[in-house]
């Protein structure tokens, strides 16, 4: 019987929940399980461990608080930039998820949280930092 283990492939559906019960994100609902190996930082380490010893066919849920999902929020990662850093094209409008240039020159999604007067703040946070997720699994195949 395949069981996961460190350095296995997986081929599973799965899905994240918030507390209130939505679905933040699923595969469940477009029947396209994905595929990954165990340590190559697909998922975070706890996501995995969830994972360690779970067989093919096996249906699991797991609740996670924040720190062992995506981390606490951190107060860092809120920034205010200046209103005139926008424009026609990108609006600062509240919940808009904009890309900006970090200083490596990759792309980092903030969102837009409050504009007021000429401060506009945006959070870098993953979406859900702070947040206690559910981790619903089901185990299609494993490679070795």
């Amino acid at each position: 019987m395949s069981v996961i283990k460190d350095n296995s492939e997986v081929l599973m559906h799965f899905a994240i929940k918030l507390a209130d019960g939505s679905v933040a994100e699923s595969t469940f609902a477009n029947a396209k399980p994905v595929i990954f190996r165990m340590g190559d930082g697909s998922l975070t380490a706890n996501f995995e461990k969830c994972l360690l010893g779970l067989t093919v066919g096996q249906k699991a849920t797991f609740d996670l608080a924040p720190e062992d999902a995506f981390g606490p929020s951190n107060p860092n990662n809120i920034h205010h930039v200046d209103l005139s850093k926008f424009s026609a094209n990108t609006p600062a409008e509240v919940g808009r998820i904009i890309a900006f240039t970090g200083p490596d020159g990759h792309d980092i999604p903030g969102i837009i949280t409050q504009v007021m007067g000429e401060s506009v703040t945006v959070d870098f946070n993953h979406p859900l930092a702070g947040k206690t997720v559910t981790f619903e699994v089901e185990v299609v195949s494993i490679e070795r």
